[in-house]
């Protein structure tokens, strides 16, 4: 990461900043915008679009910024010419705009947040997304359109998936084979609600939803989903091991059958209560026995497995790295190559009746689970990022991982064109 300051210095001492759009002024966003504006020489936060104006006011606000307030993309150009940072309603427009460098999508809304990625690479702009649901529900297809376009497209640093990738890149870099790619959670409940939630959303000022699909497995499922896309990787089960294990995660490399884990290819995995937390862990082998006797030296053990991680998550505090990465040196922090390998499948997180229509990501209704994509196409499982409003056919009882035959698809949707074009592509 150290390349990416002097990048920036460099932009900073010649005046010419990464100008950065921004989509979504929600908790993450305006944490994304107080850290542009005050914290990263050499980038610009130029705009925000976001459909309430006020949280895009807020964001820049909280930031000690006063916006101007624009209507399309010729203003928007006007402002960013005369550097007065603005706001907008509409997204589309600020993609339009001429004097920007990269957009940032930190919607996790999968409909519109597809409808703003395509926008992105027709529009030829680099794009880095904070949202995982719609990656692991369409990544691979956007990827690979986004590299017949020429446009980067990437995930972002700081969130687990992107730590994750650069701690498989870093352990791949010393010669090791990376065999498990793991995510620690403090708690684990499928059936927490907005309402069991509320008053710890409230607490940090964040959406109860949001917050619910991190305490009932959906964002971890996606979050895995993700990482397993990108570096060929398992699951080693549906819904991955999840073990409760409150030692240090360097106890886990006596906890796998290696042999399994290389017939697998490796797996994406989590723990719940471990240490360090919250953090990230990647378990891999080195080949080379002259080498494992250095890694015995240095305090990483005997073998098979060695334990490197890394424990923290810094969130939008590193996604500036990302837009570095995309617009200066083309280098994605987290996308995928080929197809997927792993889904997230919407489950009932309750006895759901016939005609019911279902709610969104972390809601009553349903959980998701990680599950392999070779599963989720061979029994027809309804991917989560496409749950939302599908009317149920049949009664499915609670856990029952619901198929596409059990729902009705809401017409006309983005997301549901690019997932069956994904599964023509790679399936």
């Amino acid at each position: 990461m150290l390349i990416l300051d002097t990048a920036l210095a460099r932009r900073e001492a010649e005046d010419r900043p990464i100008r950065v759009g921004m989509i979504g002024a929600g908790f993450m966003g305006r944490g994304l915008a107080n850290q542009i504006v005050n914290s990263v020489p050499g980038m610009r936060l130029v705009a925000i679009a976001n459909r309430t104006l006020a949280n895009a006011e807020r964001a820049y606000a909280e930031a000690g910024v006063e916006p101007v307030r624009v209507e399309g993309a010729t203003e928007l150009d006007a402002a960013i010419e005369k550097g007065a940072p603005a706001v907008l309603e509409d997204a589309f427009e600020l993609i339009k705009a001429v004097h920007l460098d990269c957009v940032v999508d930190v919607t996790g809304a999968v409909e519109f947040g597809a409808r703003v990625t395509v926008a992105a690479i027709e529009r030829g702009l680099p794009i880095v997304t904070m949202n995982a649901e719609l990656d692991g529900t369409v990544g691979p297809l956007l990827a690979h359109r986004a590299r017949a376009a020429g446009v980067v497209l990437t995930g972002c640093d700081g969130d687990q998936p992107g730590v994750q990738a650069n701690l498989m890149r870093f352990v791949k870099g010393l010669g090791v084979t990376p065999l498990v790619a793991g995510n620690i959670k403090g708690l684990q409940d499928e059936y927490r609600t907005p309402t069991t939630q509320k008053v710890f959303a409230e607490k940090w000022g964040q959406d109860p939803y949001m917050v619910t699909s991190f305490a009932d497995g959906t964002k971890i499922s996606f979050e895995q989903a993700i990482v397993a896309n990108a570096f060929g990787l398992t699951v080693p089960r549906r819904g991955m091991n999840g073990w409760d294990h409150e030692g240090h995660v360097d106890e886990l490399t006596g906890r796998y059958d290696v042999d399994e884990l290389r017939e697998k290819g490796g797996i994406v995995d989590y723990v719940v209560k471990s240490k360090p937390s919250p953090g990230v862990f990647v378990l891999g082998t080195h080949d080379d026995p002259k080498q494992r006797h250095y890694l015995n030296l240095y305090k990483l053990g005997e073998g098979p497995l060695y334990s490197f991680y890394t424990p923290y998550h810094l969130c939008h505090f590193e996604v500036p790295n990302s837009v570095v990465r995309a617009v200066d040196f083309a280098d994605a922090a987290l996308s995928p190559p080929a197809g997927p390998h792993v889904d997230v499948v919407a489950t009932a997180k309750q006895d759901l009746k016939a005609g019911h229509t279902l709610d969104g990501l972390g809601g009553y209704d349903t959980y998701g689970v990680a599950e392999s994509t070779p599963v989720t196409r061979a029994e027809r499982l309804l991917p989560m990022g496409v749950a939302e409003g599908c009317v149920l056919t049949r009664d499915v009882a609670k856990d029952e991982a619901l198929t596409y035959a059990d729902v009705t698809l809401p017409p006309g949707r983005l997301v549901d064109q690019l997932r069956e074009e994904q599964e023509k592509l790679f399936g």
